[in-house]
C-alpha cells in the first residue's frame, strides 16, 4: 500500500487557500502536477474530497471531515522532518556506550567533557562492562558502540584499534620487586599475585603469558575489578598485574609500576559498532570524540613505554 502522502498535503494546501492555482504556486509545482497529486489521493480513498467548477474549488462533506486529519499528516510529518534535520546538523540525541571500567575511570572523562560542551542537550549512559561482556551489550543492541580490549575479530562487528597498553606489576613501595627497573614474567615465581578473573578482558591475556612462563595462570588472589586489585597491592597483600593506562599510582598512594618485560605484553584497546550500521548523528558525534581523545592518548601511551 503506497500512501500517497504528497497528496494529501496538496488537498491541504488547496482547502486552505481555496484555490488550485494558489495551492499549485505554494507547493512550486504546476496546476496539472496538482490535479494529479488530488486524483491520486482521491482514487486511493475511493471518495470525491474536492468539488472544482470552472469558478470555484470547495470541500465536499467527506473532505470536510477529513481536513482536520489531513493537516493533522501534514502537520507531523514537517514536524518530525525538521527534527530529523535539527538532529542530522546538530548531533542532538541520547547515546549509549559500553565500555571497560578502566577506561570509564580513566579515558573517558575527559573525551565526555569535550564532547558535553559541544553537545549540552545529550544525555550519555555509560554501560559499564568486563571484557566480552562490552562486545555483547554492542551485538545485541543494548548500545550505540563500545570500547572493547581486541582479541579474534567478530564477522558482525567492525573495530578501531585506539591504543596499544602495556602490562605492568603495581605493587606496594615496601614490596622487594619495587626496587627493580623492569621484571621479566619468569621471574615472577615465588610473588603473591593479584590477577583478574570473572569476565575481564584482561583475563586470557595475562593467564596465557603466566602460562607461558611456567607459572600458574591465576595469581594467588583473583578478584573481579581493578580498583579491588589496586586495593590489595596497597595493602601488599599482593602485588598486581594491571594495564599501564590504568594509572594505579595515582589512584592509591604508596605504589610504583614495575614494567613487564621478556616480552613486553599488550591489550588493544579498539572502538566497536555494529557492522554495516550507520550510528545516529549524536552517538557518531561522541565516537568521533572519542576515538579523538583516545588515539592521542594511545601514542602518548607507545612513546612512554618505549622509552628506556
Amino acid at each position: 500500500m503506497k500512501i500517497p502522502i504528497d497528496g494529501v498535503q496538496a488537498f491541504v494546501h488547496v482547502a486552505e487557500l481555496g484555490s488550485f492555482n494558489r495551492a499549485a504556486e505554494h507547493l512550486f509545482i504546476t496546476q496539472t502536477a496538482l490535479t494529479r497529486r488530488i486524483q491520486r489521493l482521491e482514487a486511493f480513498v475511493g471518495l470525491r474530497l474536492l468539488d472544482r467548477t470552472t469558478r470555484s474549488t470547495a470541500l465536499s462533506p467527506t473532505g470536510r471531515d477529513f481536513l482536520p486529519l489531513a493537516r493533522r499528516i501534514v502537520d507531523d510529518l514537517v514536524h518530525g522532518l525538521d527534527r530529523l534535520r535539527t538532529s542530522s546538523r546538530l548531533g542532538v540525541g541520547d547515546v549509549t556506550v559500553a565500555t571497560l571500567q578502566s577506561v570509564a575511570f580513566r579515558q573517558l572523562p575527559l573525551a565526555l567533557r569535550s564532547y558535553a560542551r559541544k553537545h549540552p542537550d545529550n544525555r550519555v549512559q555509560l554501560l559499564e562492562r568486563s571484557g566480552a561482556l562490552v562486545t555483547e551489550a554492542v551485538r545485541q543492541g543494548q548500545a550505540d558502540f563500545g570500547i572493547h580490549i581486541q582479541h579474534e575479530p567478530h564477522t558482525d562487528l567492525t573495530e578501531e584499534t585506539l591504543m596499544r597498553d602495556p602490562f605492568v606489576l603495581v605493587c606496594s613501595r615496601s614490596h622487594p620487586i619495587a626496587k627493580l627497573k623492569k621484571v621479566a614474567w619468569s621471574g615472577l615465581q615465588g610473588i603473591d599475585l593479584v590477577t583478574l578473573g570473572g569476565a575481564s578482558g584482561n583475563r586470557r591475556i595475562v593467564e596465557a603469558h603466566l602460562s607461558k612462563a611456567a607459572l600458574r595462570p591465576r595469581g594467588r588472589f583473583v578478584v573481579e575489578s581493578t580498583p579491588s586489585a589496586i586495593a590489595l597491592a596497597r595493602e601488599n597483600v599482593g602485588a598486581a598485574i594491571l594495564p599501564a593506562a590504568m594509572k594505579a599510582t595515582t589512584v592509591a598512594t604508596g605504589l610504583i609500576e614495575v614494567p613487564l618485560v621478556e616480552p613486553v605484553v599488550y591489550r588493544s584497546i579498539a572502538l566497536v559498532r555494529r557492522k554495516n550500521e550507520t550510528l545516529s548523528p549524536a552517538a557518531d558525534a561522541l565516537y568521533a570524540v572519542i576515538k579523538e581523545q583516545m588515539l592521542g592518548a594511545g601514542t602518548a601511551t607507545s612513546r612512554r613505554s618505549a622509552s628506556p
